[in-house]
């Protein structure tokens, strides 16, 4: 509701530093300069003596920082009046969706919601899949967006400040180019993976792809291994260009029209599941506890 410029001008203005915020918001210091140099182009202002010793505020920075307290915990508020306002009359789950983050894993489950839970409702919220986004939607679900589909381990929540249903066990695949050499076979082999290079997501982000990439790195086999920071459009759009072998999961595999799935003979798969507030509204708890029986009986 508010410019979430004045959660990260609260954080510089608190830490004296861009880089101690960046460290904070979990973004670059280049993005936090970036973003406070936009605020104070658009008030017209400036918010920071900047100097060699670090940042201070000025007379406007001081009377913002004031303010931005009220105007954030007044959207706060208001947001929360919004909900039951609309809670009131229909049970609305707000889904979060992207190309890495699909919806679709309802198309199959909500018939059964529907008859346990009749004034349910979806809305779609389509979010850009950027790390900040990412962090930051996690983090506060429940406020824009109730529940969203992806990966994860328990270190992951953690993390993340957030809850998981498991839906499924998705097996680590290879995504790859549909003209690429191997796009024709059935079921790969780590024979058939020699000489080629594999993308995998950075250590960190789930326990079975760091152990996959110990396993290939210790295997003696001649697979190259490169780890990217964050899974986006980009690492699929090059797999496309470069013919590099991508390490990812089905759901990921309509990302990209001219990539296809391949499955390993290996034994690596991710939990793959409803992501929610840990303490998720009534009506959200409802309709995560009837997937979760429909999914039981499955």
């Amino acid at each position: 509701m508010y410019n979430h410029q004045l959660d990260t001008f609260l954080q510089v203005a608190d830490k004296g530093s861009f880089s101690k915020a960046a460290v904070d918001l979990y973004i670059s210091p280049t993005a936090v300069i970036k973003q406070m140099n936009l605020l104070e182009a658009t008030l017209g202002v400036t918010l920071f003596n900047r100097t060699h010793r670090g940042l201070t505020l000025t007379a406007a920075g001081k009377s913002l920082y004031h303010d931005a307290k009220h105007i954030i915990q007044y959207c706060g508020e208001a947001a929360d009046r919004a909900r039951q306002a609309e809670a009131a009359g229909r049970h609305v789950v707000r889904v979060g969706s992207s190309p890495m983050t699909p919806s679709t894993f309802l198309t199959s489950l909500w018939p059964s919601v529907l008859k346990k839970c009749p004034g349910a409702t979806i809305k779609l919220v389509t979010f850009e899949n950027t790390p900040e986004n990412a962090r930051r939607i996690l983090a506060n679900l429940g406020e824009d967006i109730d529940i969203v589909a992806g990966a994860y381990d328990e270190a992951f929540l953690a993390s993340r400040g957030c809850a998981a249903m498991e839906l499924s066990r998705e097996p680590l695949r290879i995504i790859m180019s549909a003209s690429h050499p191997l796009a024709g076979c059935g079921a790969l082999t780590l024979e058939d993976l020699e000489g080629q290079r594999l993308l995998v997501i950075q250590r960190g982000w789930n326990r079975e792809t760091d152990r996959l990439v110990d396993d290939m790195r210790t295997s003696g086999r001649d697979i190259a291994i490169e780890e990217f920071p964050f899974i986006n459009v980009d690492i699929f759009n090059r797999c496309e260009e470069s013919g590099e072998l991508l390490v990812g999961i089905d759901p990921w595999r309509d990302v990209h029209p001219l990539l296809v799935s391949k499955p390993v003979a290996w034994d690596y798969a991710l939990p793959f599941g409803i992501l929610h507030a840990p303490e998720p509204t009534p009506h959200v708890r409802q309709v995560l506890e009837v997937v979760a029986e429909v999914t039981a009986r499955d």
